[in-house]
């Protein structure tokens, strides 16, 4: 199974977790000519890291189809792009999880555990969304966070994910 750990902050998700929203395609050059400022960041802080590596485009065009047009009455691309960007930048996952112990290094934790020290460092319940390996372990998959539609406030998620979690969660290693 090929694992995508882009788990810390993976989707900047507006509104609803499992909602496609409906409106114009990503477009392509507006996104060259207008989001160029946010260029080295996103490839920086929101890569693409399926294998084998790309420029990110692809990934991009997925997340505001999917995601980002939920808001597009509010904020066009280039602003949903800067709110996932000062999102990941406002959060960070890695080192709330690291004040709790829990550390990507292929070892197990308690779902619990995860939440509660989410919770604790940003006021918010996260969903969590866990897949299988090769040995049928659940591990840590994709964390996400719900924003309001303006992208400027996390809030709380009305939809859980779809990969369901056990107790106890492999953090594999990246």
């Amino acid at each position: 199974m090929r694992l995508n750990y882009s788990i810390l902050i993976k989707h900047l998700i507006l509104q609803y977790l499992s909602v496609f929203c409906l409106s114009k395609d990503f477009d392509f050059f507006y996104f060259v000519l207008k989001l160029s400022d946010l260029m080295t960041n996103l490839q920086k802080d929101w890569p693409s890291l399926s294998c084998p590596s790309s420029n990110g485009f692809r990934f991009w065009s997925h997340e505001w189809e999917k995601h980002g047009t939920c808001s597009e009455s509010q904020i066009d691309q280039h602003d949903y792009f800067e709110a996932a960007l000062n999102l990941k930048k406002k959060v960070n996952l890695l080192q709330i999880l690291r004040v709790a112990r829990i550390e990507p290094d292929d070892g197990f934790y308690s779902l619990d555990n995860i939440v509660r020290a989410i919770i604790k460092g940003i006021g918010h319940t996260p969903r969590i969304e866990c897949n299988k390996d090769s040995h049928g372990n659940s591990q840590l998959y994709q964390i996400y966070f719900c924003m309001d539609s303006s992208g400027s406030e996390i809030i709380e998620c009305l939809v859980p994910p779809k990969g369901r979690c056990d107790s106890k969660v492999q953090f594999p290693k990246f």
